[in-house]
Parts: structure tokens; C-alpha cells; sequence
């Protein structure tokens, strides 16, 4: 079955969102390191800093990554390990909401399933 121009354009689009929306949170990492270390489950707490700059950089690689042909599905296999390797700081400030008090409450549940969301955006982003 032969794509359509349509599908092609949104197909680029959702491709080119997705990139954007990755390398900015990932340039974020490093502008705002601070609200990053802070979400850091409390297991990781001491690598906070360093756990910050590799997803950081994860990010950044990855979204880069979605807009090369030749390492678009690679890139978002790996973005779906990020994203699944990050869960759990999602599942922790939901757990523990009085220590982040300036997200509302419902934004903190509210992440926890955009998650999946998320994951398959960057599987069909990346898979043509």
C-alpha cells in the first residue's frame, strides 16, 4: 500500500515534532539542571547530577536521530527505553506530591499516562 502525499506531510510533521520536542527537553537538562536533579528518585539521588546529563544527552542523540533516515527507527527504539527508563521519577513525584509542590497535583497523575502516550508517538514517528 502506497503512502499518500497526506500521510507523507503528517508523517514529517509528527517526525519533526517529536525531534524538536526531545532535543529541547534535553538542551533543558542542562539549562535547568536543578528541577531535573530534583526529580530523581531517591535511589539514584546521589547520581543525580550525572543521571540528569546522560538522559540529557540521551535525549538530545535521540531526537538528532529521528530526523536521519538511516537511524530514525534505531532513535526511536531509544527513545522508548528513555522514556520507560524515566518512568519511574514520573511515578515518584506522583507518590510523593508535597515535595513538589509547585507542579499541581493533577499534572503529577496526569504524566503518568502520557508516558505510553508518548512511547507510541515515537514509534510511529520513527517507524517509515
Amino acid at each position: 500500500m502506497q503512502a499518500t502525499e497526506t500521510d507523507r506531510r503528517q508523517g514529517g510533521f509528527s517526525r519533526w515534532a517529536l525531534a524538536l520536542f526531545f532535543i529541547g527537553g534535553g538542551v533543558n537538562h542542562f539549562a535547568s539542571p536543578r528541577s531535573y536533579e530534583a526529580i530523581v528518585p531517591p535511589s539514584l539521588q546521589s547520581e543525580a547530577k550525572r543521571v540528569v546529563q546522560v538522559s540529557g544527552v540521551a535525549e538530545i542523540a535521540g531526537g538528532l536521530g529521528v530526523l536521519l533516515p538511516f537511524t530514525r527507527r534505531l532513535s526511536g527504539i531509544g527513545l522508548i527505553a528513555l522514556l520507560a527508563a524515566v518512568f519511574p521519577a514520573n511515578v515518584y513525584m506522583a507518590s510523593e506530591p508535597e515535595r513538589f509542590k509547585k507542579v499541581p497535583r493533577w499534572a503529577l497523575y496526569a504524566r503518568l499516562p502520557l508516558q505510553p502516550l508518548m512511547m507510541l508517538w515515537a514509534w510511529k514517528a520513527t517507524r517509515r
